[in-house]
C-alpha cells in the first residue's frame, strides 16, 4: 500500500509539515503504519537539516519524545538509496544495553527500508562482528571502547570499512561531555575523519544539556563545521515533588539480633534506613518504581531489607537491586520485567537505570539521599510520567540527630538543604553545565599508543597535529606534548626508530594488547562471586573478602565459603547475616549555582510546598542554626581553636582555598560545604587571606605543585610532575575565581 499524502494529513495538523515529504516514501510509509497522526516537534525540525547533511546537529529533548526518531527518520531517508558497501552511519552509546535496545528499535524501522543493521560490543559474537568487517553496511551501533578497539586492532580497514559514512551520531551526549571517555571519543571521531579525509555530519542526542553552546562545542571542537540546535518547544510536563525528612539512628541490623526479631523491634519513630524502607515498601509496593541510591553498597542494603520486609509478610518481593556489579543476567532480568509490566516491579538502582535503555514508564521516581545533580534529578524524573501523566519524584533524605558534640556545620542540614536546592533549580530548568577545561592528558597517552597501533608508527609532529594542533587536545600545547612522548619513552610506552617514527615500546605493547587498554577510565581488577552454580556479579579485587565472611549481593545474604585467589572466583551460600561488600565511592562534583542556591534557602522564610512534616521540622532546624550562628552576615566561625569557612560555591573553589592555605602551611579540612581551618586566629586567619589576595607570583600550575596525591585518572602515572600539576590545575584549581569570591566576602 502506498502512503498518499492524504492519509497522513486526514484529521491531523500534518498540512502545515513540509518536512514531513522531505522524507523518502518508504519512511513515509513506515510513519503510517505506526498509525501516527503527526510528528513530534523535534522530528520536524530536524529532518531537513539531516536530509541537508552539511551540518551537524544537537537534539536536545525530554526522554521519551522521540529523539531516536527524530535522527534516524531523515537519516534513512538520505541512505536508503545507497545502504552498502561501507557502514553509512556510525551510532555511539555509552551502554550496551542502550545499543541493545536501539538495535531493536532501529531494526523495526530499518527492516523495511533494506538497511541492514549491526551492534558491536563485548557481548557481540566475533562471527558478527566478522560479517561487519567482510561485507560493511547500513547502520553500526557500538561503543567508544568497541570502535577504540577497531582502531587499534584493524586499524588498516578503517578507510575500506567507513569510506561512505554519512552521519555519526552520538546518543546520551551529556554523559561523556567534561569526562576522560567523552575526550576518547572526540578523538576517535576526529581520527575516523582523518583517516576518510572528509568531515562527517555529528548528531547529538540527549536529554540533559546546561549549556548548549558548550554541548555544540563538545560535538566538533574549534566550530569549524555549521551547526543546529534543536530543542522541544511541546513538552512540558506536571511534576509532582515530595520531599521526606528522616532522622538518623545508627542502628547495627546484624548486631546478635534475630531477623524476625528485629524487624518487629523497631518501631515505626526509628529514623534510619530502616525507616526509610519501610516508608517505600508501604508507598511503592503494588507498583513499578525506580529507586535511586547513590552508592552500590546503599543499593545492596535497600534492596536486602525490602526483600526481608516481604519475605516476613508472606508477600512476593517486589524489590531487586540493579547496578553495575550485577552480572548481565541479573540485570537484564530486572530490564525485562521493567519493560514487560506483567507483575510490579521496583528497581533499586545507581545511574544504571538513570538513562538510555528504554524500559518504558515507571510509576515514580525515588532518591535516596541527596541527588548526585540537578541534571541527574532531570534525567531520572524522565522515567516517570510518559504518555501525559505527571511525573512523581519522591526525595528521601536521612540527616542525622544533633547531639552536643556535633559541629557547626553538620547542623546545617546539608543533605536537606542541597536536596531543596536541587529541586528548586529544576524547577527553573537549570541544570549543570559541562566542565570543559581539562586537559585530559591521561586519556591523550591512551590516544597516542592507540593511533600508533593502528598505523603501526607515526612521526611525532604528524601525530600532534592530529590529536593536538587539529583534534580536541586543543589545550595541549608542542611543547607539553613534546615532554609527555619523552617521559612515554623513558617508562617504555614509546619508543622512537632513528628516522624519527614513533613505535610502541615493550612495555607499551603489553598495555595496547590487554582489553582493559580500550576504556580511557579507570577500572578495576575484580573478583567473579558465584552462588548455585550461578554468576552473581563482581567486585574489585583491591576489596578482597575472606572464607567466613558475610556478605549481601544482588540483594541477598550470603556466607563466603571459598576464595579461589588464582581464578578469581568468590564461591557464596545462603546465610542469615551479611553486609554490603565495598565498592569504590565516586566523587560529587557540586556546581557553583547549587551551593549559592542554598545560601538562598537558608535566608529565606518561604517553605517549599513539597515538604513534608518531618522536612519541615528539619528546615526550621537548620535555618535556626543558620540565623543563630549569624551566617547570613558572617562567612567563618570561630569554634573552639578553629575557624570554621562558608564560601557558598562548589568543590572547586573550596578546594582551591583549602590548597592556598595548605601551601602556606596551615591545616585544613573540607568538611562537606565548608571548611575547617585550624589553629588560626580570626585576625591570623584574615591576615592571611589579605596575603593571598594581592600575591600574584602563584599561578594554578604552581600552586598544584604543593598538592602531594595528584594521581587521578588512568594514566597519570606516567605524567612528569610538570605535566601532573598542569593537570590537576585545570581540573581542580581556579585561583583568579577564588579570589574574587574571598574579596567579596571581606571586602563587600
Amino acid at each position: 500500500m502506498d502512503l498518499k499524502p492524504s492519509n497522513f494529513n486526514k484529521n491531523t495538523n500534518a498540512e502545515k509539515s513540509s518536512a514531513f515529504f522531505l522524507l523518502h516514501q518508504k519512511v513515509q510509509h513506515w510513519i503510517f503504519k505506526q498509525g501516527w497522526k503527526e510528528l513530534r516537534d523535534i522530528q520536524e525540525q530536524a529532518i531537513e537539516p539531516i536530509i541537508s547533511g552539511v551540518t551537524d546537529v544537537i537534539i536536545s529533548s525530554p526522554t521519551a519524545s522521540g529523539k531516536t526518531e527524530a535522527a534516524f527518520l531523515p537519516i534513512c531517508s538520505k541512505i536508503i538509496e545507497d545502504s552498502k558497501q561501507s557502514v553509512k552511519v556510525l551510532y555511539i552509546a555509552p551502554l550496551k544495553a542502550l545499543i541493545n535496545d536501539q538495535y531493536d528499535r532501529i531494526s523495526g524501522l530499518c527492516e523495511q527500508l533494506d538497511i541492514e543493521v549491526h551492534r558491536w560490543h563485548g557481548d557481540v559474537p566475533q562471527s558478527k562482528k566478522k560479517n561487519v568487517l567482510q561485507e560493511p553496511a547500513g547502520i553500526l551501533l557500538i561503543t567508544p571502547e568497541s570502535l577504540e578497539a577497531i582502531f587499534c586492532n584493524r586499524g588498516t580497514e578503517i578507510n575500506r570499512v567507513f569510506s561512505g559514512l554519512s552521519y555519526v551520531v552520538i546518543d546520551e551526549l551529556h554523559s561523556f561531555i567534561g569526562l576522560e571517555r567523552g575526550r576518547q571519543l572526540q578523538s576517535l571521531m576526529h581520527r575516523l575523519e582523518t583517516c576518510i579525509r572528509k568531515q562527517i555530519p555529528r548528531i547529538g542526542l540527549s536529554a540533559t544539556l546546561g549549556d548548549m553552546q558548550i554541548a555544540l562545542e563538545y560535538l566538533r571542537p574549534r566550530n569549524v563545521y555549521p551547526s543546529k540546535l534543536i530543542t522541544s518547544h511541546n513538552m512540558r510536563q506536571e511534576i509532582k515533588l515530595q520531599l521526606r525528612g528522616y532522622k538518623f539512628k545508627a542502628i547495627d541490623i546484624d548486631q546478635g539480633r534475630n531477623e524476625e526479631n528485629y524487624i518487629a523491634e523497631i518501631s515505626d519513630e526509628q529514623g534510619d534506613t530502616y525507616e526509610v524502607c519501610c516508608d517505600l515498601f508501604r508507598i511503592l509496593r503494588g507498583s513499578s518504581n525506580l529507586i535511586f541510591a547513590n552508592r552500590k553498597s546503599h543499593v545492596e542494603t535497600c534492596a536486602d531489607l525490602l526483600r526481608r520486609m516481604s519475605e516476613l509478610r508472606h508477600l512476593p518481593n517486589e524489590f531487586f537491586p540493579h547496578h553495575g556489579s550485577l552480572s548481565k543476567e541479573l540485570r537484564e532480568e530486572v530490564e525485562t520485567r521493567l519493560k514487560e509490566k506483567s507483575r510490579p516491579l521496583n528497581a533499586v538502582c545507581t545511574t544504571t537505570l538513570e538513562m538510555g535503555i528504554d524500559i518504558g514508564s515507571v510509576t515514580s521516581i525515588a532518591q535516596i539521599g541527596a541527588p548526585p545533580s540537578v541534571a541527574s534529578v532531570r534525567q531520572r524524573l524522565g522515567r516517570s510520567g510518559r504518555r501525559g501523566e505527571a511525573a512523581i519524584l519522591r526525595v528521601f533524605i536521612q540527616e542525622e540527630e544533633i547531639t552536643e558534640i556535633v559541629w557547626p556545620q553538620d547542623r546545617l542540614r546539608e543533605d536537606l538543604v542541597q536536596s531543596i536546592a536541587m529541586v528548586e533549580l529544576l524547577i527553573e530548568n537549570w541544570c549543570e553545565p559541562p566542565i570543559s577545561e581539562r586537559l585530559h592528558l591521561s586519556t591523550l597517552i591512551q590516544q597516542i599508543m592507540s593511533i600508533i597501533a593502528q598505523l603501526g608508527g607515526i612521526k611525532a609532529f604528524e601525530a600532534w597535529e592530529i590529536l593536538c594542533g587539529n583534534g580536541p587536545f586543543l589545550n595541549v600545547s608542542q611543547e607539553m606534548f613534546s615532554e609527555l612522548l619523552r617521559n612515554l619513552g623513558k617508562n617504555d610506552l614509546i619508543s622512537q626508530m632513528s628516522d624519527g617514527t614513533l613505535i610502541l615500546g615493550l612495555k607499551g605493547e603489553r598495555i595496547v594488547n590487554h582489553y582493559n587498554f580500550y576504556t580511557a577510565f579507570n577500572t578495576y581488577d575484580e573478583y567473579i562471586l558465584m552462588a548455585e552454580g550461578k554468576t552473581l556479579g563482581t567486585i574489585p579485587i583491591n576489596y578482597p573478602l575472606m572464607e567466613g565472611v558475610y556478605i549481601i549481593f544482588a540483594g541477598k545474604r550470603w556466607k563466603v565459603v571459598e576464595v579461589d585467589e588464582e581464578s578469581r572466583v568468590i564461591v557464596l551460600v545462603g546465610a542469615a547475616g551479611g553486609r554490603p561488600p565495598k565498592f569504590p565511592n565516586m566523587e560529587m562534583e557540586i556546581h557553583d549555582r547549587i551551593r549559592q542556591k542554598m545560601y538562598e534557602i537558608y535566608v529565606s522564610s518561604q517553605v517549599p510546598v513539597y515538604l513534608d512534616r518531618r522536612a519541615i521540622s528539619l528546615l526550621e532546624e537548620a535555618r535556626d542554626n543558620f540565623n543563630r550562628f549569624d551566617l547570613a552576615r558572617r562567612w567563618y566561625l570561630t569554634y573552639g581553636k578553629d575557624l570554621i569557612v562558608f564560601l557558598w560555591r562548589g568543590n572547586q573553589l573550596n578546594n582551591t582555598l583549602g590548597v592556598m592555605l595548605s601551601s602556606k602551611k596551615v591545616e585544613v579540612l573540607q568538611s562537606g560545604f565548608a571548611m575547617i581551618v585550624s589553629d588560626l586566629s580570626e585576625e591570623e586567619f584574615l591576615d592571611l587571606l589579605e596575603v593571598i589576595i594581592n600575591d600574584d607570583s602563584m599561578n594554578d600550575v604552581q600552586l598544584a605543585s604543593t598538592v602531594a596525591n595528584k594521581l587521578r585518572e588512568k594514566y597519570d602515572c606516567y605524567l612528569t610532575d610538570n605535566l601532573l600539576n598542569a593537570e590537576y590545575a585545570a581540573r581542580s584549581l581556579n585561583i583568579e575565581k577564588t579570589k574574587k569570591r574571598l574579596s567579596e566576602l571581606i571586602h563587600g
